[in-house]
């Protein structure tokens, strides 16, 4: 299994001196990232989308094993809410396509105020262009059945699965051949940690992506570490 494991975001200047040097530069930030994890989770790409020119120099840092995942625009999701999103979802993927090989997933957060619609979805998930990995991370839990999950196992779409103080537990459902998990609790413990790593190791996933919450205190780039320690018993 290709794991990819990091933060979600790189850019804060509140991780110098503890993550980062203290005095790196801050286009500097994602190839001295890149040498501590091989994935990150890009969530400014949800109120706006990056010039090409970005995304291709950001290709350009980090090695050729790094995946990035894209959280895709709150246009899609929050405003027009799934519907007649062809031509957004087509320009968002083109975009993302600029990473070439180190796209690694693009997360649709879908909104708590939208239920369950089976239909909209088959719709939705008809527009992700072949061989491009998208998660779904539901806020509504009407979402959580067999039918959905059954559709988006025919669409080799993942479940995202969410640990977080204000999200209840999500089932540990397999809906595509790879996994998406993100892990948003203040703290996690050695033991914590190591569950993770064993629900992860039980799903015979083929690539799985694990990204830890931004905190200023560092703390995520810290469980990323520990997390892959425990991963390779380091």
């Amino acid at each position: 299994m290709a794991l990819y494991v990091g933060t979600s975001g790189f850019s804060y200047a509140a991780w110098k001196g503890s993550f980062y040097p203290e005095h790196l530069a801050g286009q500097k930030m994602l190839a001295f990232y890149g040498t501590s994890f091989n994935g990150v989770e890009i969530n400014n790409t949800f109120h706006r989308m990056p010039k090409p020119s970005l995304l291709e120099g950001w290709r350009g840092e980090v090695p050729e094993a790094f995946r990035f995942a894209l959280k895709a625009p709150q246009s899609i999701t929050h405003v027009r809410r799934l519907r007649e999103v062809d031509d957004a979802v087509s320009y968002f993927f083109d975009v993302a396509g600029v990473l070439g090989e180190r796209l690694g997933a693009v997360l649709f957060q879908i909104p708590p105020s939208l239920k369950k619609d089976v239909p909209l979805l088959h719709d939705f998930l008809s527009l992700v262009p072949p061989g491009r990995r998208v998660a779904l991370q539901f806020r509504n839990r009407s979402w959580l059945d067999d039918e959905v999950f059954s559709l988006m196992q025919r669409n080799d779409a993942a479940l995202c699965l969410v640990d977080s103080e204000e999200d209840e537990a999500m089932p540990a459902v397999a809906t595509a051949a790879w996994g998406y998990l993100r892990l948003r609790r203040p703290e996690y413990g050695a033991a914590e940690l190591g569950k993770w790593v064993d629900l992860v190791n039980r799903q015979g996933w083929r690539d799985a992506f694990v990204f830890f919450k931004h905190e200023d205190a560092a703390k995520g780039p810290l469980f990323a570490r520990q997390f892959l320690d425990i991963v390779t018993g380091g």
